[in-house]
């Protein structure tokens, strides 16, 4: 117990710390700060920069509000950036609530709120647009916080963090706040090298792995929960200690549920997502199991315990079935309104179960409706729709039903939704404020809720461990999992937090074990230098401060770190290759030059090797490509070979042709190219029935019974393919027999301790090879940046957009100076040639679109323009588009993506005036996505505003106001 003293010093210490900014702060929040809060907001206020790193919903944002209440207390200013606009929505609420809305502004592409005000939240772009022109708000500013600034690793946008974080002054106090990454020091250092003196004191990196609500992760087979983690036979959290392991009764769940599945002769998905018979008909919906615990939380009250521990979960009675009808857990694959009943019984709601497909989160909806799954009382129910109704007062209501307003309404009145990119963002902002304030129990969204927006559940919910991400279907890494499960757990509401990922077929629980494990998320830099980015600089700080400039962003920062091992094994190679040149010391003569040749022999010949194996591949390609149905062939291996007759010809496939076959022993096989050592060829000739069914175990075996009987089996063994001398083309024998030759005539052939030099010239040889690899990436990484904006100079000197040399920006690069669009050298060259002079402000948004849009992969291609002006404006900016790829590629720089017309169309209707039904009718986009890139448009056509001549700049200020109506302009604040 602390004597007199002690708690005298304890209680002078509190009041001390009462009577400081921190202390006053602190008090206001009403609850215990974790140890790197407070560390983070010492720091702070004594001055320095900090980088906090620690897990979703850790509580890292109380760090920037405490330097934005510094700002005010101080007199200085604050700007709080995120990426999304979302999240700057969501994040000028909160600070309007706390400061008084005459304290805080908003600026995103399209709201502007008080834009004057000592505390600001903004984009990062709108920040960096501010910077590079040099705007008057930026004066008095004190602190910048980066929310989310790992965001900088996103491919498209993350160069903005950088920039941004590269050009603020360095009287600006950056607070970076960051998810868990395992390079939080390698970041941090970047950060003191360009944020201030490089020392300690200058920036502090605080990293928390430490999750105030623990996380507990579970697999569900069927409806049955089960931990996936166990720990002395108690359940335990991954990361614990080191004695975690899969849970065996998972395992042996899991294998129940397969042998139930082939048993059962597979299943297919009906349309709500549950399992269905052979012939369709929905399973049994079963009977719940397990003790139904207290209700309470269920319906919105605060949860004061531990989740209810469910029977079944935990394995007890024998890893029983727990009441269940055998019904439910045929295929292992619960239905979405059974997964989330699961989790009702068992007080796990509220629950975010992440899809990955906007058709899935609306079909979730949809099967729960159908069901009749209601998951708050009706009387709560009837004020959400109140609500719902006042929020959407202003939008058009002949737009409600296009928009699917009714079953939007009707979910949420049960206490579920959808939330992802496709729905009208007044809609998401809707369903994220409800979630929030606990009046929603369920959501189904797609991974775009995981970043930022402040909607943590109870229990996060992941269908599949699969995702698209842009490209392809690819497994969801590490850090998205983290990132994604990271929502469950409600600091100050729950206890813990539960993370459930759904068996199905091809699920192996230790891939989902290596996912929920795993603490290693490096942040990669994807800066990149842009046209509009290089005007900028050259005109803020001339071309060779910008070099500069470049060569301190956090990309050549990290290419700088890896070149420093590779010069080290450069110079380690070096010294061996000397060693290994004098132990090849001839005294006959030049070992060195005899090794030469000894080494480009060797590789002649295996250059030759791959081009008879390259050869040989495409003749047997072709060989099998022109195999058709009922011809007869020998396969490769066995004793005597194996005959097979073709019953489908070849497939188009990216890994070649793959005809299938039955074989004399009755098999199916599919051929394919590595199967064959030598071409194959046709032996016979078989009639196969016409109504022949591979799957039917009869006809395969009557099948390979009549090819035994009517085709003669070669006799084993293959003609050589006779391809010249050896299969080696003339050339390239020409010149294997020149440099026989002359291994022969050199003196050191003679050598009697030649094989001995040769094993040292041959590492030599060897060495050299690396060392020369290592030198050319090491060249690659040095000044990478700095030399592709050198060459992004040199090719604006060549179209007038910089001086000629490059030290000036001209008056037509003042234009590109105001034009952030990826093709903004398109859009520049547009406005320099007039191709929008003549177009109306219809025309002209319909043109711009073409600019922003992206379509994917399901939307039509080669809509119908709207006029002959738009055709004519359209196919003018092709040209400039070929103009400019053309001057990229001369000078040595990556290309553009093309122009999109896809939605011209749209644009030209909804600008005109026309309803949203019928401006959607025209093409296959959602309502979400047509309002999202309606935006895109409107702001776009206000940098065109100020950077083209006045007729073009008034066209496109009533083009602005003509798309801002109606649904577009439903969700501004201001």
């Amino acid at each position: 117990m602390p004597s007199p003293a002690e708690r005298y010093a304890a209680s002078r210490a509190r009041a001390a710390r009462a009577a400081t900014p921190a202390g006053r702060f602190t008090e206001t929040l009403g609850l215990e700060l974790d140890d790197f809060q407070r560390e983070a907001i010492d720091a702070v206020q004594d001055g320095a920069g900090v980088l906090v790193a620690a897990p979703t919903g850790a509580g890292k944002t109380v760090v920037g509000e405490f330097a934005v209440a510094l700002a005010l207390e101080t007199g200085r200013k604050a700007f709080y950036t995120t990426p999304i606009k979302a999240l700057s929505n969501q994040k000028y609420h909160d600070l309007v609530a706390r400061h008084g809305s005459a304290n805080v502004g908003l600026l995103t592409g399209d709201a502007s709120i008080n834009g004057e005000a000592p505390v600001v939240v903004m984009t990062t772009e709108v920040l960096r647009n501010m910077m590079y022109a040099a705007s008057p708000t930026l004066t008095g500013l004190g602190f910048v916080i980066m929310d989310e600034v790992h965001y900088l690793a996103d491919r498209w946008r993350g160069a903005v963090w950088e920039e941004v974080i590269i050009h603020l002054p360095e009287s600006v106090q950056v607070i970076s706040l960051s998810a868990t990454v395992s390079n939080a020091e390698e970041f941090g250092d970047w950060l003191r090298q360009v944020r201030g003196r490089g020392d300690a004191d200058s920036l502090r990196v605080i990293v928390s792995e430490h999750r105030p609500v623990p996380l507990w992760q579970h697999m569900m087979v069927g409806q049955r929960l089960y931990d996936l983690f166990v720990t002395d036979g108690l359940r335990a959290a991954p990361g614990v200690d080191g004695t975690t392991r899969v849970n065996p009764e998972l395992l042996q769940g899991i294998s129940a549920a397969e042998r139930s599945a082939r048993a059962d002769g597979g299943w297919r998905r009906d349309d709500a997502g549950g399992p269905r018979g052979r012939r369709g008909e929905p399973r049994g919906r079963g009977r719940s199991g397990g003790p139904r615990g207290d209700r309470r939380d269920q319906r919105g009250g605060r949860h004061t315990g531990r989740s209810r521990r469910y029977d079944d979960a935990r394995g007890t009675g024998g890893g029983g079935e727990a009441g269940f009808s055998r019904g439910s857990l045929p295929g292992g694959v619960a239905s979405r309104a059974q997964v989330i009943d699961r989790l009702d019984r068992d007080g796990l709601l509220p629950a975010i179960t992440f899809i990955f497909s906007r058709a899935g989160c609306d079909g979730a909806v949809q099967q729960l409706l159908g069901r009749g799954t209601r998951l708050i009382p009706e009387e709560q129910g009837q004020t959400i729709r109140a609500l719902v109704a006042e929020r959407v007062a202003e939008v058009d209501p002949a737009d409600l039903g296009v928009l699917g307003y009714h079953d939007f309404v009707e979910g949420l009145s049960r206490g579920y939704a959808a939330h992802h990119a496709g729905m009208l963002p007044l809609f998401r902002e809707i369903v994220e404020e409800l979630f929030t304030a606990g009046q929603v129990r369920s959501v189904f969204a797609t991974e775009t809720l995981a970043l930022g927006i402040n909607m943590p559940a109870r229990t996060v919910v992941l269908e599949k461990l699969v995702k698209f991400n842009g490209e392809e279907h690819a497994p969801v890494t590490p850090a998205e999992y983290t990132q994604l499960t990271g929502r469950a757990g409600r600091r100050g509401i729950d206890v813990e937090g539960h993370a459930v990922v759904l068996w199905r077929r091809g699920t192996d629980p230790m891939d989902v074990a290596g996912l929920a494990s795993t603490r290693t998320y490096p942040l990669r830099s994807s800066f990149r230098p842009s046209s509009n980015m290089a005007v900028n600089l050259v005109a803020q700080y001339g071309r060779d401060r910008a070099h500069e400039l470049l060569q301190a962003s956090f990309a050549q920062f990290q290419a700088d770190r890896s070149v420093v091992g590779l010069t080290t094994q450069i110079r380690h190679n070096t010294e061996a290759l000397q060693g290994y040149a004098e132990s090849m010391v001839c005294d006959r003569g030049d070992f060195r030059e005899y090794g030469r040749l000894r080494h480009q022999l060797s590789e002649v010949e295996k250059k030759a090797a791959r081009t008879r194996q390259a050869q040989r591949r495409s003749d047997i390609g072709q060989a099998l490509e022109t195999l058709e149905r009922g011809q007869v062939i020998q396969l490769d291996g066995g004793r005597h070979g194996t005959m097979a007759v073709v019953i489908r010809g070849a497939r188009g496939r990216p890994t070649g042709p793959e005809p299938t076959v039955i074989t004399s022993s009755g098999r199916v096989q599919r051929l394919s190219i590595p199967g064959f050592r030598d071409v194959p060829e046709v032996i016979g000739t078989l009639t196969v029935p016409k109504q022949f069914n591979e799957r039917s175990p009869k006809a395969r075996k009557d099948l390979a019974a009549a090819l035994r009987s009517t085709v003669h089996e070669p006799v084993p063994g293959r003609a050589s393919s006779g391809r010249g001398r050896d299969g080696i083309p003339e050339g390239t024998a020409a010149q294997v027999d020149e440099l026989r030759a002359a291994l022969a005539a050199h003196p050191c052939h003679s050598c009697p301790e030649r094989e001995d030099h040769a094993r040292w010239a041959a590492r030599w040889w060897t060495l050299r090879k690396e060392t020369d690899d290592l030198q050319r990436r090491v060249t690659h990484r040095t000044n990478t940046l700095a030399a592709t904006f050198e060459r992004i100079c040199d090719l604006l000197s060549a179209m007038g957009y910089l001086s000629e040399d490059g030290q000036e920006v001209t008056a037509e690069g003042q234009r590109l100076r105001r034009i952030y669009t990826e093709l903004d050298l398109v859009a520049a060259e547009a406005l320099r040639r007039g191709t929008w002079r003549r177009l109306s402000p219809a025309d002209l948004a319909s043109v711009v679109s073409a600019l922003v849009h992206e379509s994917r992969g399901d939307e039509p291609g080669d809509p119908p323009t709207p006029s002959v002006e738009v055709a004519e404006a359209l196919g003018e900016m092709g040209s400039i588009w070929t103009e400019v790829q053309a001057g990229k590629l001369a000078h040595n720089l990556t290309g553009d993506r093309e122009l999109d017309p896809g939605i011209t169309w749209m644009v030209h209707r909804w600008a005109s005036g026309r309803g949203l039904e019928e401006v959607l009718r025209s093409g296959d986009l959602s309502a979400g996505d047509f309002v999202r890139r309606a935006k895109q448009v409107v702001d776009l056509l206000g940098q065109i505003t100020h950077a083209a001549d006045e007729d073009v700049a008034a066209t496109a200020r009533r083009a602005s106001a003509a798309m801002l109506r109606g649904v577009v302009a439903a969700d501004r604040l201001d």
